[in-house]
């Protein structure tokens, strides 16, 4: 089952996180932007309160947690309710999907990659943002999992196992950009974005179908 609960009891406080985080979201943000096509339709899985779906020009989503898909359609995001695993979306459907700090709580990656891919049309690619587990940052928050409202639950990958979930999904042509430089908690500026991966905390994939 999908991983809403902390979601849906505090969406306040996962929207509060930006507020507070001002620099890594933008830095976040356009490390992502770097690999979303300027052309075609696209869909963000695990769209939460629309934070970068709106700014990036994706207007729909696919979203489990019902207040925070509430909150994304007031940003003007077109909501399915769903779950990566079982996309309710017809196959083909799309130019590019991007997930960004979903698949830490997908309950399956294999299988939402697969789905993914399936609603992709031909030549369409997948943007996946997220925090690197062997960064100091993915570290710090596995160590903080047992308190935290958010990441009890959450599974951190490395690098090369998110690569793996892609090419076992039949992803092709992986290129990786990375950011989030400074010691976790120390960031106080936009940081660069930077190809490849292993320096910056958080790192983005795009591969293509």
């Amino acid at each position: 089952m999908p991983r809403i609960r902390p979601f849906e009891d505090h969406a306040d406080r996962y929207e509060d996180w930006f507020e507070r985080h001002d620099a890594d979201y933008r830095s976040e943000l356009q490390a992502v932007a770097r690999f979303v096509p300027r052309e075609g339709t696209g869909v963000e899985i695990g769209a939460g309160t629309g934070r970068f779906a709106s700014p990036l020009g994706i207007r729909f989503g696919v979203e489990p947690a019902e207040r925070m898909a509430r909150i994304a359609a007031d940003r003007g995001i077109r909501i399915v309710r769903g779950a990566g695993e079982e996309l309710p979306v017809r196959s083909g459907a799309f130019d590019f999907a991007v997930l960004v700090t979903t698949l830490c709580f997908l309950d399956d990656p294999n299988r939402a990659f697969s789905e993914i891919r399936r609603i992709l049309k031909p030549g369409g690619c997948v943007v996946v943002g997220f925090v690197d587990g062997e960064s100091p940052l993915g570290i710090r928050y596995r160590q903080a999992s047992r308190t935290s409202r958010f990441y009890a639950e959450a599974d951190f990958y490395a690098v090369p196992a998110v690569l793996e979930f892609l090419a076992a999904a039949g992803f092709r042509d992986a290129e990786t950009v990375q950011t989030l430089f400074a010691p976790a908690g120390e960031n106080r500026q936009v940081e660069p974005v930077r190809t490849g991966w292993g320096e910056g905390s958080f790192v983005v994939i795009r591969a293509v179908k």
